[in-house]
């Protein structure tokens, strides 16, 4: 009994000492090993939208003009007038600075240049003349381009599977300038053919100019879209120099082009300058101790 008495005192004694030896190992393990690191939360996820812009455009038009006439409305004269008009399509390129408000609402500040578009105009007419009725015709030629600078407001209508289509309108300023302008004609009056030509010099004019947009965009990446977009837009009048015949006789009033209107296919990109990093940095590490 003794024996066995003694064999449990000295398991007692060894369990209590390799209990005692781990304790001391684990706080010297931990004493070598320092404070703890503790990482912060990641923050949350930021916005997909908001921040400045830039954007870059080109496309083409397809313009009308409602009707051309003398500056001192000679035409009203006419006891008739059969006038057909025609633009040729041309180039537009543009750029600006925007500003996203929110996920449905943006702005920006665009310049654009509207190229050389080739202008096709007929007048036939009827006029009294001496006590007859004269007949006759003007064919028109000219060239047409643009400067226009623009605020535009957008609102975005939602975004599905990355596409996101929208709607606008703009303001802003138009300078229109009108270029080889020519007049060549014939009247016919009392069964004689008289054949006529008139030029004008190159000529620009400032105006109020409105637009209305709508399209779809298209996003890439977080800092990339594209878009594909439709503008009316209203760039106001044209103007030539004062009209001379082909004797070299000034009549001293221009020919005016009234209200020139365009209807635009454009394709866009937007680089969004606020777009956060493909890769988040990985957090700060901090220390507690």
């Amino acid at each position: 009994m003794i024996r066995n008495k003694s064999i449990l005192a000295l398991g007692a004694v060894a369990l209590m000492s390799s209990a005692t030896f781990t304790g001391t190992a684990f706080a010297a393990d931990m004493a070598m090993r320092g404070p703890q690191p503790y990482y912060a939360p990641p923050a949350p996820p930021s916005e997909e939208f908001g921040g400045w812009y830039l954007r870059g455009d080109i496309g083409f038009s397809n313009q009308k003009v409602k009707n051309i006439a003398m500056g001192d409305n000679r035409n009203a004269a006419l006891l008739s007038l059969e006038e057909t008009t025609g633009f040729d399509t041309a180039g537009i390129y543009g750029g600006g600075i925007g500003y996203q408000f929110n996920s449905w609402l943006r702005g920006d500040i665009t310049g654009q240049y509207r190229g050389n578009s080739n202008f096709k105009g007929t007048d036939r007419i009827t006029f009294p003349a001496a006590g007859l009725v004269g007949t006759g015709v003007n064919n028109y030629s000219a060239t047409k381009s643009e400067w226009v600078v623009m605020a535009n407001g957008y609102v975005d209508l939602g975004t599905w599977w990355c596409v996101t289509p929208f709607i606008g309108a703009g303001v802003g300023m138009a300078r229109v300038n009108i270029a080889n302008y020519t007049d060549n004609g014939a009247t016919l009056v009392g069964g004689v053919t008289s054949p006529s030509f008139a030029g004008a010099s190159d000529a620009s004019k400032w105006n109020f100019a409105w637009a209305l947009h709508t399209g779809l965009a298209y996003k890439i990446n977080p800092a990339t879209t594209v878009e594909f977009g439709y503008s009316y837009m209203n760039l106001g009048d044209g103007t030539t120099g004062a009209v001379s015949d082909y004797t070299g006789f000034t009549r001293g009033v221009p020919m005016q082009f009234k209200e020139i209107t365009s209807h635009d296919l454009k394709l866009g990109v937007r680089w969004n300058l606020d777009s956060p990093p493909a890769y988040a940095p990985p957090p700060p590490l901090i220390r507690k101790g």
